[in-house]
């Protein structure tokens, strides 16, 4: 991947907002951005900001946000929404910014696209490292669907219609996991996409936030704050910084 952008370059950026899943429906937006104003105690700071789905929403609660991300293209949209809130550019496992924050947040999968143990650790490490004694790190984050996969088989599909396929690709041995896309265009031509992953599981990011001197919180499945159980899909978790 040369772009510096990374997988979210202009292509992504300029319909990225344009989705159609749950995460964009405009209520699901609202109440995610509720819940981490009351989690929030006035600022915070997003890992991957991207276009500001959940940024400025917030923002528009009174909180006081700043974000980091690595693609300029995402950011641009950000931008021209809400130019007051403050990005820094740059890798958010590494990335540090100036000042403390009530809440750091990580959402919609995406700590996933840290694609190591190693650098999954690391951003435990730099959210703890940007929290105010007290301050919670939040991460919302898929289960791995490794149930619905028969053994022997290492696919699992998400979308099959006439004119785009998806599917996720496990690698159980190493936790790597692709998301894979098709497109089919009328002229005959098709495209592919391809974004690589790493899951985690929800005792390991316990494992991880321990590491980087966090205690555990809170344990949901929904923004509904519903407990986190044997058949949740996802995991809403947060950790205190003492």
């Amino acid at each position: 991947m040369d772009d510096p952008d990374g997988y979210f370059g202009e292509d992504v950026a300029q319909t990225y907002d344009d989705a159609t899943g749950g995460e964009f429906d405009p209520a699901v937006i609202s109440r995610t951005a509720e819940v981490l104003a009351d989690l929030s105690g006035g600022s915070a700071l997003e890992f991957a900001i991207g276009t500001g789905r959940i940024a400025v929403p917030l923002a528009e609660r009174g909180v006081e946000v700043h974000g980091i991300d690595m693609s300029r293209a995402m950011v641009a949209r950000l931008r021209d929404k809400n130019p007051a809130i403050g990005v820094t550019i740059g890798d958010f496992s590494a990335t540090r910014v100036d000042g403390k924050f009530d809440l750091v947040y990580l959402v919609f999968n995406t700590i996933m696209n840290v694609t190591t143990q190693d650098a999954q650790v690391d951003c435990f490490v730099n959210a703890a490292a940007h929290l105010r004694p007290g301050g919670r790190f939040l991460v919302e984050v898929m289960i791995p669907e490794l149930r619905k996969l028969p053994a022997g088989q290492t696919v699992v599909p998400f979308t099959v219609t006439p004119t785009r396929w998806g599917f996720d690709s496990y690698e159980v041995a190493t936790q790597a996991m692709a998301s894979n896309y098709a497109t089919f265009r009328s002229e005959g031509r098709g495209e592919f996409w391809s974004v690589p992953f790493r899951y985690l599981w929800p005792a390991e990011m316990d494992l991880m936030a321990r590491i980087a001197g966090l205690r555990p919180e809170h344990r949901w499945d929904s923004w509904e704050r519903t407990p986190f159980t044997n058949e949740s899909s996802k995991i809403i978790a947060t950790w205190v910084k003492p």
